[in-house]
């Protein structure tokens, strides 16, 4: 029954999938949230182009991967193969095969020296090596720190300040979000937020989670395309189409948001990105279109969902919704 309970939700808007596309950033994950900690779904409806795969890391030297004593070259093979074709040829012209160098221990001693001297070698370079990078002050192992600001915002800076109630996003009746920071000790390469979202921006996201969702549910085409990007409006409208193939109809009703918080938000060219986790309740249920019989959901009981929308504008328009994924 839990099972049955949960597969409910799976017919609100994009149909529990992960559609759409995120500019530069469609096959990265974004970062996690309090709101959605664990790791979002990769996308697996997108108009965003494949991405290229990375340049294969450098092979090791052949030596390293040898794995035998004669094999991959460098000093150590040079030198046993002439001291081979040396025995050859000593043989060849009717001498043994150590005539002319000397006895097998002579042998083993010439070796030896040579080794001691190429480790000679070795740590004295290793040494000035290490002399010339404390001359110029860079410690041994540093590796730069990454630029900017702290990873993590307090929701205060952003205008929104969960613990007054006073911010529009999840300042419902069940509880209230925390908008405008990452996961605490969670280490990121970027800053969480590159372009200063304001509360204004929050009001808008959430305008938008309830319009989409309540405009899916109305099958209106019109209200979604003046919402969402046209790539969205396309899965929109292909997943109402095979609900009307099926002969069912999903009613989505009484949509709120519980709580959220910025995952990332950043500027691409002319236009600006933010991804927002937000976890939301509605009344989700799907019914045979003829009869209006429940075939799935509960139309009494709402369901929660927590998903990771990504909003885009063009600088000084207005959002819209680009891509929806869910959490795993």
């Amino acid at each position: 029954m839990m099972a049955l309970s949960a597969g409910s939700a799976d017919a609100r808007a994009a149909k529990s999938t992960s559609s759409g596309s995120r500019g530069e950033r469609t096959t990265s994950a974004p970062a996690a949230t309090n709101t959605a900690p664990s790791t979002a779904a990769p996308m697996e409806r997108t108009a965003a182009p494949a991405a290229q795969p990375g340049a294969q890391r450098p092979t090791a030297p052949a030596a390293a991967q040898s794995g035998g004593f004669f094999r991959g070259g460098g000093f150590m093979s040079g030198l046993m193969g002439g001291l081979i074709g040396a025995g050859i040829g000593a043989m060849l012209f009717g001498g043994g095969f150590f005539e002319g160098l000397g006895s097998f221990a002579g042998i083993l001693g010439f070796i030896l020296q040579i080794a001691v001297v190429a480790l000679l070698v070795r740590l004295a370079v290793g040494f000035f090596r290490n002399r010339s990078a404390r001359a110029s002050g860079a410690p041994l192992g540093a590796t730069p720190a990454y630029a900017g600001g702290p990873l993590n915002r307090d929701a205060t800076e952003a205008g929104f300040n969960p613990q007054q109630g006073g911010g529009p996003l999840g300042a419902g009746p069940l509880g209230a979000g925390s908008l405008g920071g990452g996961s605490t000790g969670r280490a990121a390469s970027r800053q969480p937020d590159e372009i200063g979202v304001q509360p204004a921006d929050y009001e808008a996201f959430e305008r938008l989670l309830v319009g989409v969702q309540t405009a899916y549910g109305r099958e209106d085409l019109d209200e979604l395309n003046r919402l969402a990007t046209p790539e969205m409006l396309s899965y929109f409208s292909g997943d109402l189409a095979d609900n009307k193939a099926k002969g069912v109809v999903n009613k989505v009703s009484d949509v709120a948001l519980l709580q959220g918080d910025l995952s990332e938000a950043w500027r691409e060219g002319n236009v600006e990105y933010a991804t927002v986790a937000m976890r939301f309740s509605l009344i989700d249920v799907t019914l045979d279109r003829a009869s209006g019989r429940v075939v799935e959901g509960d139309a009494s009981r709402p369901t929660e969902a927590t998903e990771l929308w990504t909003f885009i504008r063009p600088l000084g328009g207005a959002w819209h919704l680009s891509a929806i994924q869910q959490t795993r």
